[in-house]
């Protein structure tokens, strides 16, 4: 029995009771009193009668003696009765309204509902815990891309955006805490369809019971799970969650990557950007004396870089003993300009506006800039609804957690092997990331790639994998002529083949594919489908590689053979 039908029993049975009552009362009344019939003889309603005149008379739908008149006991029994089961009437929808109005029943009805979308879910779905900036930021994007998400959200102002949300697909949410392992469980954890699970909530701890829940629970699903402190990320990964992201290492990283290797830096925006947005544009901040304004987790995760990097600054921090700030910090906020001065803003390259406040954040880039208008501005934006007020201070780079975030998880949920891509590219030096640069740009219409992976196998590449099975062979250049005419070769890259274990960064046009190989591949949207058309069709593929059309049918083919 579900919990809503057990509550509407429950809090339902003395009105149904009353209703009984008062209707067993008023048909027995009508069966005994007698009455006259038409030639004046006495007679008895039957109980069909009874049942029949007391049904329209309780629900006021109209009135009339039958089958025939009534004696003066009748007509009193009915006027007893229409006060009693009218007030019975009364009593019982007074209920139904309460009990329809009951926080406890609407939540019941939710739940229910909930796991019924979920249950008859009939495609891969990935279960997001958490709402936030960075959910909403997520799952509008996998909706985007025709992929199922289930979100369960703590607050429920958060999951009424989610249900004003205008997404292509459905996305059922349920308002409840996420590290509920009976939660999980309804929003589909062990649903065979489950695609993996990410917690991203606010509450880091929350994210580390809902990663552990998920390891035990099932396995074999893949989860990701946000941390906002070294020693939570240690623990997420002692018991083996796939991926942990910490945003402040992460904002921190991208900041090293722009000082280091400008290239690299876009590399990693374009890839793992949103699809069909704007290219993240090229910075390249100096390595002289920087200023970093707050010395929070995101201040602590910046030094930590230039210390790495060799990147001499100075911090300005509120408060310095609380925080464990390095001897030389100025004391203050850094939105006054003597603050600012103190730390010696007008010789500086280069300022970080890191604090947990966009407020004071815009403050110190607009002060600093007044200071001094050549210095490159860094500023840490918090709320995503601040968007245009970073764009509109100049801030050269904006370290958006939000989007950073979602940014990450996305690229882990859907091409797990852009991660090692990154990690080769990076190993690779500047010059190397600089040619990956000019080649992503010559194909990229300045709009963000989409960046997927396909492996040669019978579910997603039969016709490759049956050409290989058969003593032909399929280079790599023949996948990427465009289908309508394979004299043009389709925008899309090659990012990396990935070979049993061996990872083969942009492989040579000319190189052969074996069973088993996997594509890492980025272009224009659009380009994915029609290189899966030569992967999945024998014919096309034949035009790609040898420039045959071959008839499709078996008529066709006779009458090809005949000529």
């Amino acid at each position: 029995m579900s919990k809503v039908t057990s509550l509407v029993l429950r809090r339902m049975r003395t009105p149904v009771l009353v209703l009984v009552f008062a209707y067993t009362i008023s048909i027995v009344g009508f069966v005994l009193i007698p009455g006259v019939d038409a030639q004046g003889q006495p007679w008895r309603m039957g109980f069909f009668h009874a049942i029949y005149f007391v049904s329209y008379m309780a629900t006021t739908i109209g009135f009339g003696e039958l089958p025939y008149a009534f004696s003066d006991a009748q007509r009193l029994w009915t006027l007893f009765c229409i006060y009693l089961t009218v007030t019975s009437w009364l009593y019982a929808i007074g209920s139904i309204l309460s009990l329809v109005q009951n926080p406890a029943v609407r939540r019941a009805s939710q739940e229910t509902a909930f796991e019924r979308r979920t249950r008859r879910i009939n495609e891969i779905f990935y279960l997001v815990c958490g709402y936030g900036d960075t959910g909403e930021l997520l799952v509008g994007s996998l909706a985007r891309r025709g992929l199922r998400a289930v979100v369960v959200e703590e607050d429920p102002a958060r999951l009424n955006d989610l249900l004003l949300a205008n997404f292509p697909v459905d996305v059922p949410g349920l308002a409840a805490a996420a590290d509920d392992s009976q939660t999980l469980i309804r929003a589909g954890l062990l649903h065979p369809l489950c695609g993996g699970v990410v917690a991203i909530t606010s509450n880091e701890q929350a994210n580390l019971k809902i990663a552990i829940a998920s390891r035990l629970l099932n396995p074999k699903l893949t989860v990701i799970a946000r941390a906002d402190s070294h020693d939570t990320e240690a623990n997420m990964r002692s018991f083996g969650t796939h991926f942990v992201v910490n945003n402040f290492d992460e904002s921190a990283d991208r900041l090293a990557m722009a000082l280091q290797s400008p290239g690299m830096f876009l590399v990693h925006e374009w890839l793992t950007g949103i699809p069909g947005q704007p290219l993240a544009r090229l910075v390249e901040p100096q390595r002289g004396r920087w200023i970093l304004c707050g010395y929070g987790r995101f201040g602590k995760a910046v030094a930590s870089q230039f210390v790495k990097g060799g990147v001499s600054f100075r911090v300005i921090e509120a408060f310095p003993e609380k925080t464990g700030a390095p001897e030389g910090t100025v004391n203050g906020r850094g939105t006054e300009a003597p603050t600012l001065e103190e730390a010696g803003t007008i010789g500086a390259t280069g300022i970080v506006a890191g604090t947990d406040n966009d407020t004071n954040n815009l403050s110190i880039i607009v002060t600093a800039q007044e200071l001094n208008p050549e210095l490159f501005t860094v500023a840490r934006q918090n709320q995503r609804t601040n968007r245009e007020l970073f764009l509109a201070a100049g801030v050269d780079l904006i370290m958006e957690r939000t989007d950073i975030m979602a940014h990450e998880v996305l690229a882990l949920l859907l091409t797990p092997s852009l991660e090692s891509f990154l990690s080769l590219a990076r190993a690779r030096g500047a010059d190397w990331n600089n040619q990956l640069v000019s080649r992503l740009a010559a194909i990229l219409d300045d709009l963000g790639p989409e960046v997927f992976s396909i492996p040669i196998s019978a579910e997603s590449a039969p016709a490759a994998l049956g050409r290989l099975q058969e003593g032909g062979t399929v280079p790599l250049a023949g996948l990427l002529r465009d289908p309508r005419d394979r004299e043009r070769v389709l925008p899309v890259i090659c990012l990396m083949l990935t070979r049993g274990e061996e990872n083969i960064p942009l492989p040579d046009s000319d190189r052969e594919l074996q069973p088993g190989d996997r594509l890492l591949l980025a272009g224009r949207e659009g380009s994915r489908r029609l290189l899966e058309s030569g992967l999945a069709n024998p014919n096309v593929l034949s035009y790609l590689l040898t420039g045959l059309d071959r008839p499709s049918g078996s008529i066709f083919r006779a009458l090809a053979g005949s000529r």
